[in-house]
């Protein structure tokens, strides 16, 4: 668990976005017009994750900016929250040519990054949007069943969702990824009995034998 201050969070994940716009470790920079390395607060209580930026996020370098990304705006209000609220990011940092599916290798380039920006943020909550953001956690699994599920992976809580960009092709998605949201208050609440729980278990004195 991170402990550095919110000016020292703020400026680790200033200088990772640095190093993300520069990177060449893989084929994707040579196609990319901006890196996209994620924006939100260093103190974001939910975490969302994509799989990769679009044409419109690459123009502009920034997550979730075309359609999609408007009806993000949408879900996040469904559930009283606000983008600045969140930090949003993706698994791979540049847009595969012709906005394919991401590859196994670059997935494996951007990794190191974005283990480095969850341990900064140390979010309650880590949203995967889409089912390539999903099989980083939860590989094998199908989007269709464990979608909306509030799941742990270590110390970590994880709520498995469908893609907007689905959801915008798939009327019936909509209205499934519009119910999965509005659980988000009920989840981060959870999750916040949770850390005081667990936190009020590690200040408690060790046990002595003989005593009840």
């Amino acid at each position: 668990m991170t402990t550095m201050t919110a000016e020292e969070k703020e400026a680790a994940l200033a200088r990772i976005a640095e190093e993300i716009k520069v990177c060449l470790r893989c084929e994707l920079h040579k196609t990319r017009t901006k890196a996209v390395p994620g924006e939100g607060p260093a103190d974001a209580r939910i975490m969302f994750i994509g799989e990769a930026p679009g044409w419109n996020e690459d123009q502009q370098g920034r997550p979730f900016v075309g359609a999609a990304g408007k009806f993000l705006d949408e879900l996040l209000a469904s559930a009283g929250l606000h983008r600045g609220d969140v930090f949003i990011t993706n698994i791979v940092k540049s847009r595969p040519p012709g906005n394919r599916d991401p590859l196994p290798d670059e997935i494996a380039a951007c990794e190191p990054w974005l283990a480095r920006q969850i341990e900064i943020i140390d979010p309650d909550v880590i949203v995967t949007l889409g089912r390539f953001s999903m099989a980083q956690w939860f590989p094998g699994e199908r989007i269709s069943k464990i979608h909306g599920q509030l799941k742990r992976v270590g110390r970590r809580l994880f709520v498995p969702m469908y893609h907007p960009a689905a959801a915008l092709h798939q009327q019936a998605l909509k209205t499934t990824i519009l119910d999965d949201f509005s659980r988000l208050p009920k989840y981060l609440a959870e999750a916040e009995a949770l850390k005081r729980s667990e936190e009020a278990a590690d200040e408690s004195p060790p046990h002595q034998m003989g005593m009840f």
